[in-house]
């Protein structure tokens, strides 16, 4: 979760470093830090509590002129937000700096074994046994040889991390070796941008936009050693490998603000053209159908599947319920939706008659990961629905739909979850018109796709009057959401959105499962946001909401542009266009985004960077 930036070459490192974290804060804020190699042949480290620009406020302590550097923006796994444990880690001699993205598990043994050594801790990380090891070993091989090479350092770190049990993105600089960095991981993402005359590391190819055009993506149990000249890899087992490198196809405004106030409201109104990149050239008018070139799986064995299950988390696991809808309405096939965190950990039955899809925005969910890597074991088909190229999941699916959404770099997801959604609703229709969907409701169904980026335009046309509603309710110290079938989820995903941003503690229920318990939490100070756009159950939620309003509870009603009825219950109504049952998760979703948005701004709450939250969760 935390977000590492890595430079080596002719520039100042200190603002490569510092450019490259602000781009990644999204992946952690509690602290940050930089280690840069001096001329005088030491290494200067930077640290400090809190945002970058707190980092910032102090950097100038270490020469700015140095040309080789390493940063870190924290998420504390182990240990409080503190100086000490700050990353760069640095070795009690200082010979050695790390940066180090995910846990290690069995960083107590280590720890109790090195202090049984001698060895002095002074910070509360599971980080710091890295460098502990570290400077073990280069001590080791300082003894036995004369000089050191690069090959020589990458040994080091391979001995290191061979005794590692968890999962690491790792990133190493000697002060001895000032002409090199070495670079490792296993389960946390590490991409290196090749440049001329420099190289470049990262956690996100997101830091490196505009820097460099050319990117190769790290696998697991890689060592890359790269000086301002040369970029070399190695497997920990195999030795030297040819890496692939790939294009860096993104703008660097694509990670910028361009005139919004904060990326979640850049990205909620992103979302018709993101919407509109995923579906494009996936539907097929003459066929009927959606067509999706990356799924690696023959259309025999889609027809012979009789169980999907979807596997997910948090915003991806909401959107899995939507599709849940979709492809057992529109496909007739069996769909279970499954929390990725137990499913890791659960041994449900499985059979050749089963497909599973992993879906994340990141690409790097370590509970999404780790239950594709065991549906895998067990020899069940695993696919990914993704929006990050090259991230962990997208290399190790049997095959996947990429989302195409673009960066999304708000902590709370907006556009990858209706971007999600309608990839499940393109599979729907793929699967139905491999079975049961006639043509003519294939056709149906693209036509209500191919209008839905038109449909949240005009739903973003809803944002004065949400911000509105906003001022009147922001508050309020308890929230409940409230819809039925497909837009159940979109009650769960509203909830979430608030509690995510704002702090305000929302639940999501099915409308009619409030008589059965929680509607005892209904009073005058507790507002209740229904999802009820007109389609075959308004009537049944109508009556759910006239229970609510029967006890006195406020109601925010978001519902259909042709709905007479509902200003007569609603104390507040937010309005969205007419859409068929089909696209109506998609389109509603949009003004709960939006309501959670301006509730945080008005509440002073930093939308972005939302207190104890980081935006690709790389830990278990």
């Amino acid at each position: 979760m935390c977000g590492i930036v890595g430079y080596i070459g002719f520039q100042g490192a200190n603002d490569v470093l510092l450019d490259g974290l602000h781009r990644l804060e999204y992946r952690g804020y509690d602290s940050s830090g930089t280690a840069v190699l001096t001329d005088e042949g030491s290494i200067c480290v930077t640290k400090a509590v809190g945002r970058i620009r707190e980092l910032e406020s102090v950097i100038d302590n270490c020469p700015s002129d140095s040309k080789v550097g390493i940063g870190h923006t924290r998420w504390a796994t182990h240990g409080p937000a503190n100086e000490a444990n700050a990353h760069p880690h640095c070795d009690t001699k200082s010979q050695v700096a790390i940066c180090h993205n995910g846990v290690i598990e069995n960083y107590y043994q280590i720890k109790e074994a090195l202090q049984a050594d001698g060895y002095e801790f002074k910070s509360e990380t599971d980080t710091e046994v890295i460098v502990a090891l570290l400077s073990k070993f280069i001590d080791q091989e300082k003894a036995t040889k004369e000089t050191l090479t690069n090959a020589d350092l990458a040994s080091v770190v391979k001995q290191a991390t061979a005794q590692l049990h968890g999962t690491y993105g790792l990133v190493v600089l000697f002060k001895d070796f000032p002409n090199v960095i070495i670079a490792s991981r296993l389960g946390s993402p590490l991409v290196i941008g090749v440049g001329k005359n420099e190289n470049f590391i990262a956690s996100d190819a997101s830091a490196l936009a505009g820097k460099t055009d050319k990117i190769v993506y790290l696998a697991d149990h890689q060592v890359a050693i790269l000086t301002s000249e040369t970029m070399e890899i190695t497997h920990r087992e195999t030795g030297r490998i040819n890496p692939s490198i790939h294009a860096l196809d993104m703008d660097p405004t694509e990670v910028g603000l361009n005139g919004f106030d904060h990326f979640m409201l850049k990205e909620i109104f992103e979302q018709p053209a993101s919407v509109r990149n995923t579906m494009r050239g996936r539907l097929n008018e003459e066929e009927a159908t959606a067509v999706y070139g990356g799924l690696n799986i023959s259309t025999q064995q889609l027809r012979k599947a009789k169980r999907i299950i979807l596997t997910a988390c948090g915003t991806s696991w909401h959107s899995a319920l939507v599709g849940e809808h979709m492809i057992e309405e529109i496909a007739r096939i069996p769909v279970e939706v499954e929390y990725a965190s137990e499913l890791r950990y659960r041994n449900p039955p499985l059979d050749d008659e089963t497909l599973v899809f992993a879906i994340t925005q990141s690409g790097e969910t370590a509970d999404t990961l780790a239950a594709l890597r065991e549906m895998k074991r067990k020899g069940i088909p695993a696919l990914a629905i993704c929006n990050v190229v090259g991230s962990t999941i997208a290399q190790e699916s049997d095959g996947g739909i990429y989302l195409h959404a673009g960066p999304e770099i708000g902590v709370a997801s907006t556009k990858a979850y209706s971007c999600q959604c309608t990839a499940l609703a393109m599979l729907a229709i793929h699967l139905g018109r491999i079975r049961h969907c006639s043509y003519d409701r294939g056709r149906q169904l693209i036509a209500d796709l191919q209008c839905l980026p038109e449909r949240i335009e005009k739903a973003l046309e809803a944002n004065d009057e949400v911000r509105t509603v906003a001022e009147k309710y922001q508050h309020a110290t308890n929230f409940l959401y409230l819809g039925r079938q497909a837009n159940f989820p979109t009650a769960l995903e509203g909830a979430l959105k608030l509690k995510e941003i704002s702090y305000i503690h929302a639940e999501g229920y099915p409308a009619a499962e409030m008589k059965h318990g929680p509607i005892a939490l209904v009073d005058d100070k507790t507002p209740s946001v229904f999802v009820l756009p007109n389609g075959y159950i308004y009537e049944k939620v109508i009556a759910n909401l006239e229970e609510i309003k029967a006890r006195g509870g406020p109601i925010i009603a978001v519902a259909d542009e042709n709905d007479d009825r509902i200003a007569s219950l609603a104390d507040d109504v937010i309005r969205i266009p007419s859409v068929n049952d089909f696209i109506q998760p998609m389109v509603a979703a949009i003004p709960l985004q939006l309501l959670a948005y301006h509730i945080a701004v008005l509440r002073g709450c930093d939308v972005d960077k939302p207190r104890n939250l980081a935006k690709s969760v790389t830990v278990e």
